[in-house]
């Protein structure tokens, strides 16, 4: 599934495909252009690519990207979200995607490994797999993990060790860290589309606040 990035005419966020496999003229021309500012790069799964949304400029990511204009800070956020994507997926894709060497890495992943129950360690390994690359890759990019929950229905020991192990990775890594990023948004039903997993544009917003609380300090140093 292609990688979204952002694209909007009165803001800096960008969209194209940012696989390997589909690297091409126009891209690679989007990613310069975002190379002339600093650079945030959103990673993620359905959350960050802003599946079901009528505008995909009205994910996250794009919400961001406008409040960073409004204040005219120097930054451009890219999104590489792609729906459906698992820490395996990420895992084989960071290579490529981390060589645009980002200011910042937001990591958003896990959730469709934790509805598909991989095993706890797999996923945190990938995690760290990942972690991994950004550090060696680009050292000077700052990393903000964003955690997640699970619904009850997987289990209480599953779901518990679950949301655990973001934590972990976050004290371990000495990451910045957002415990939940679906909070005040999961499980509530006006702010998610009609299958009550993903936020719709109400939700996004929650999302973008959330998220921004981390990245502001960040951007005002």
């Amino acid at each position: 599934m292609a990688v979204t990035l952002f694209a909007c005419a009165d803001t800096k966020t960008q969209q194209t495909d940012t696989r390997p496999e589909n690297q091409n003229t126009t891209s690679t021309n989007v990613l310069n252009e975002a190379a002339n500012s600093k650079t945030i790069l959103c990673f993620g799964d359905s959350i960050t690519a802003g599946y079901g949304l009528d505008d995909t400029d009205d994910a996250f990511p794009g919400v961001l990207q406008k409040k960073i204009d409004s204040l005219q800070l120097d930054y451009t956020v890219v999104n590489s979200g792609v729906s459906g994507e698992t820490t395996a997926g990420g895992k084989s894709r960071i290579n490529w995607v981390i060589s645009q060497a980002p200011d910042i890495f937001l990591l958003e992943l896990g959730a469709n490994d934790g509805l598909r129950g991989v095993p706890l360690t797999e996923t945190k390994a990938n995690l760290q797999s990942i972690i991994d690359v950004v550090r060696e890759k680009s050292p000077k990019t700052q990393i903000i993990l964003a955690g997640m929950e699970l619904p009850p229905n997987m289990g209480k020991a599953y779901t518990t060790e679950f949301r655990r192990l973001y934590a972990d990775l976050a004290t371990s890594n000495n990451l910045l860290f957002i415990p939940f990023i679906l909070k005040d948004v999961g499980g509530i039903a006006k702010l998610n589309l009609a299958d009550g997993i993903h936020p719709n544009k109400a939700g996004h917003k929650i999302l973008a606040q959330t998220v921004w609380e981390v990245l502001e300090p960040l951007l005002k140093a």
